[in-house]
């Protein structure tokens, strides 16, 4: 008996893992650009998870029932102005609402940029998702999802970070270090969602670009990482949402990058509300901003 109860735990433990799988992105001891420091990484739990000062990069997979499953899995990169994740808020709560449309989640808990325990810093969050990109491709057969239907969605910086690896995917920023590392890293489709887009117009968001970039970039990042001037024709279909009234991150972003986008003729939907201001996540408070993921479920169909 008691070992029938055992096998039942051990069953339902399996399942339950499989829901919630939380993998480094790599090996011990082989993150690139890390320094050994002193520095520790900070959860402080509030109105929302805020993880700050990553030292250990992962993702969290969260998985809808093999039943539901579309075979679609989309990369979540949190937002926080390079300083913080919003890791519940514009991570795993959205992971969770995929599943229900039977979307493969995944949250990627980035490094953000650190003098104190990085090389090259401002390199250091398009590392760790071009890595996040490849390892889910490579177990796309694991998470039963398909391995050419694999998107990404930023938040705010996380749009930044997202719309960067939709520009500069195929850049080699760090030294192969195994199998992974030579699949594509390119997304097959991207949703940013009030996203930073440009780190050097008068409308930037200065705490991005200082926290990214260090209040004296380097000559050449600003452009580099100004995503509206990176696009071109193999940048990947994109869909953008955001609100006229954003006073943190202006809704020029998103407009100067969907025309980047038309420019170079990549498909392209973009949805402006009225009202709804910065960070509204999901927008289930507000009638009209909460159907803004029901277009998205759309869109996202209408790539098939």
């Amino acid at each position: 008996m008691n070992k029938l109860i055992f096998l039942t735990v051990f069953a339902m433990s399996i399942n339950a893992f499989s829901q919630d799988v939380i993998m480094p992105l790599w090996p011990k001891g082989k993150i690139p650009n890390q320094i050994v420091s002193n520095e520790k990484e900070v959860h402080e739990q509030k109105d929302i998870l805020r993880i700050s000062k990553v030292q250990e990069p992962t993702i969290e997979v969260y998985l809808p029932s093999k039943k539901n499953a579309t075979g679609q899995a989309v990369l979540i990169f949190p937002g926080g102005g390079y300083s913080i994740l919003a890791y519940d808020w514009e991570g795993t709560d959205i992971a969770k609402f995929l599943n229900s449309k039977g979307i493969a989640g995944i949250v990627v808990k980035y490094r953000l940029p650190s003098s104190i325990s990085q090389t090259n810093q401002e390199y250091v969050p398009l590392i760790d998702v071009q890595r996040a990109l490849r390892m889910v491709r490579s177990k796309a057969e694991e998470f039963h999802i398909d391995a050419t239907k694999i998107g990404i969605m930023g938040f705010s910086a996380g749009g930044h970070l997202a719309s960067t690896l939709g520009t500069h995917f195929d850049e080699k920023i760090y030294d192969p270090i195994d199998e992974v590392d030579k699949l594509s890293a390119r997304p097959d489709f991207m949703v940013l969602c009030y996203p930073v887009i440009s780190m050097n117009e008068s409308w930037a968001h200065n705490g991005s670009q200082n926290n990214l970039l260090t209040k004296k970039p380097r000559s050449g990042l600003t452009d580099y990482f100004s995503n509206e001037k990176q696009v071109n024709t193999t940048t990947p279909p994109t869909f953008l949402v955001h609100a006229s009234d954003d006073k943190g991150v202006p809704v020029e972003n998103s407009l100067v990058f969907y025309r980047a986008l038309i420019k170079n003729e990549v498909p392209a939907a973009m949805h402006i509300f009225p009202k709804g201001g910065h960070g509204f996540g999901l927008g289930l408070k507000d009638k009209y901003l909460r159907t803004w993921p029901e277009l998205l479920f759309g869109w996202m169909e209408s790539l098939d």
